[in-house]
């Protein structure tokens, strides 16, 4: 089955109105010249979602870097997914490993945040990637489906259609290093067989797995060519309109007729 690539640039704790503004309007001009099947967003601070939306015109998905585990209620702080989807976006990222790891959110916890944004409508870009520890000591494998299924626990293959996956080895996240392309295929391939198994076979061939971790354009073209890599969710690359959709543009399929 083909699957339509997903380009997501995660912004952080970067940007103020200003910027993040026309960060996303000049991303928004430069991908409409992008040829082929490719889908960008965008994961500005929180702050920023509504005028970042505006900006973006259409032309990008804008979505939450995370989402409460709650509906609504006395939790200072946190933004509800009915709030996310007041404010223009169309999904959110649960799981990444800076709040996985530098905050200690549990599979429970990040279950019940994908099943909330999924019963407001918003798609989940679930985050899994194992440490350099892991890796040394060999868990990685048995790391990263502890934590695929941890997040989805709960949610049903008809809601499975709605949730893409970006695997991001914690040891490459912000570090200059890389997972090859050969260690990031072979990562994709365990996350998209458990999925079969715990799904079906369509789910497994629909469902987005993108690579995330010091994707820049000088790398971006041989992670894409890999068959079980769909994208990419960029961090530092995606502060740059210009880095951003040259990654968008070596991830883009030919469109199917």
């Amino acid at each position: 089955m083909d699957r339509r690539s997903l380009i997501g640039g995660n912004w952080k704790m970067h940007l103020d109105a200003e910027s993040a503004a026309a960060l996303a309007s000049d991303v928004a001009a430069a991908a409409a010249g992008i040829t082929g099947a490719v889908d960008l967003a965008v994961f500005p601070p929180h702050p920023y979602l509504q005028c970042v939306f505006k900006a973006a015109g259409g032309h990008l998905l804008v979505g939450g870097q995370d989402v409460s585990d709650q509906p609504e209620g006395a939790f200072t702080g946190q933004v509800s997914a009915a709030m996310l989807a007041d404010c223009g976006c169309q999904l959110t990222l649960v799981g990444h490993s800076e709040r996985r790891h530098g905050l200690g959110e549990t599979g429970p916890v990040l279950a019940q945040k994908s099943r909330q944004a999924l019963r407001c409508g918003l798609r989940v870009l679930l985050c899994v990637g194992e440490t350099l520890e892991d890796r040394e000591a060999g868990r990685a494998r048995d790391v990263v489906l502890e934590q695929l299924r941890g997040g989805l626990e709960g949610v049903s293959t008809e809601a499975i259609s709605r949730v893409d996956l970006a695997y991001e080895p914690v040891w490459a996240i912000g570090t200059g290093r890389t997972a090859g392309p050969q260690e990031a295929q072979e990562m994709h391939a365990v996350l998209r067989s458990d999925i079969e198994a715990r799904y079906d076979a369509r789910s497994a061939a629909r469902m987005r797995i993108l690579y995330g971790g010091s994707v820049k354009p000088s790398n971006a073209a041989d992670l894409m060519a890999c068959e079980d890599v769909d994208g990419a969710l960029v961090g530092g690359a995606s502060l740059q309109a210009d880095s951003f959709v040259e990654i968008a543009r070596a991830a883009a399929r030919p469109e199917q007729p």
